[in-house]
């Protein structure tokens, strides 16, 4: 029996012996393990700033209309892919062509009334001239008429010529010389009359400036009539339809550049001590069952969520909390073109960024303070 017992001990003997390397072996996997994780952590691992709280975005366009007016035309439906300067829709444009033909209407009256002045102002240049040598012939026969009293008033008085002939004379001097006087009047008047017709002529071109100004707005609220996309993208909350009235300004559709969607990722602020920009990211969209993408940092907004928001929080009234806050940064994605199209604003990813290259920023920061507090004791 002893020689049994014996032998039925060895193998549970076996077995301990066995379980207990299985264990050191165990122990030791977990040790090397932890020391490599350890070691990994403190050379990369730590570096590595992650946060699911981040979305896809894109600077989306919104469309409105610059006029108001009856639509009626859609030329673009839900979901469509667009390209830059591709009509969208169109508005009824009989107001505005009217508008357009009734100014050129009034470009063509003021072009035909300052036509007109300037044939009128040939007219009285021509009288001008007219009235300028009959005030020659007046001035000449005047002066003649004077010579004559001045050479008869000695005959007179040496009894050789009638006094009834130099009063004569005389009268006749007398009504040259009115004659030139009225010449005169004559001319200034015409003179001054062609500056009136001139002035004329610049309200009449005024009028038509005017009018081409009425025409190019015309033109331009006739062209407006046409909505076209402002950039490539795609349709997206598309609100109007066939024959509605719209307003300037009016939000009709937005278009989404899908080839230039980002990520914000709202990342703590006990995270946000080595963030740069131009450091790279790994994104992981949950979309794309997990997918990782590559990007880099492109910015840091300039004040945490909370600061940015409508009614930013007031911590001066006594009821102060401490939370930790988060600080959006922008992430440009390196995608391919396939990926974009899958990518749409709004979904959630999972950001981290690679903060290594500012692995010392810190302790610089450290040293140029100190080197401050030293300056100043």
């Amino acid at each position: 029996m002893a020689q049994d017992n014996d032998t039925d001990d060895k193998p549970a003997q076996r077995i301990s012996g066995r379980a207990r390397i299985i264990l050191l072996v165990a122990a030791l996997v977990l040790v090397v393990g932890g020391a490599f994780w350890f070691a990994y952590h403190q050379m990369r691992g730590k570096y590595y700033e992650e946060t699911n709280d981040a979305e896809i975005r894109a600077d989306m366009v919104t469309v409105a209309p610059r006029i108001a007016g009856y639509v009626s035309q859609v030329l673009v439906s839900d979901n469509q892919d667009v390209k830059a300067g591709q009509p969208l829709l169109r508005i009824d444009a009989r107001d505005y062509e009217a508008r357009q033909a009734q100014a050129d209407a009034q470009i063509a009256v003021a072009r035909a009334a300052a036509d007109n002045v300037r044939a009128t102002i040939s007219e009285q240049l021509a009288t001008i001239d007219q009235t300028r040598a009959q005030l020659a012939q007046a001035r000449a026969k005047a002066a003649y008429d004077a010579a004559e009293v001045a050479r008869y008033a000695p005959l007179v008085e040496t009894g050789a010529e009638k006094r009834e002939q130099l009063a004569q004379l005389r009268a006749t001097a007398t009504q040259s010389a009115a004659q030139v006087r009225a010449q005169e009047a004559a001319l200034a008047v015409q003179q001054r009359r062609v500056g009136t017709l001139e002035s004329q002529i610049r309200q009449s071109d005024a009028q038509a400036q005017g009018a081409r100004a009425q025409r190019a707005s015309a033109n331009v609220d006739v062209n407006a009539t046409l909505v076209r996309a402002a950039s490539d993208g795609r349709i997206g909350d598309k609100t109007v339809t066939m024959g509605q009235f719209v307003q300037p300004g009016m939000r009709l559709m937005s278009i989404v550049p899908l080839d230039k969607i980002y990520v914000v990722a709202n990342f703590k602020e006990t995270q946000l001590g080595l963030i740069r920009p131009g450091q790279p990211a790994t994104i992981s969209v949950d979309a794309l069952g997990g997918t990782e993408l590559h990007g880099k940092v492109a910015s840091i907004m300039p004040g945490t969520g909370a600061q940015f928001s409508i009614l930013p929080p007031e911590n001066a009234t006594g009821n102060f909390t401490k939370i930790v806050q988060r600080v959006p940064v922008r992430i440009e994605l390196d995608a391919s073109p396939e990926a974009r199209r899958l990518l749409v604003p709004g979904l959630s990813v999972t950001a981290t960024v690679d903060t290594i290259s500012a692995r010392d920023a810190g302790a610089r920061i450290k040293d140029a303070q100190a080197r401050t507090a030293a300056k100043a004791n």
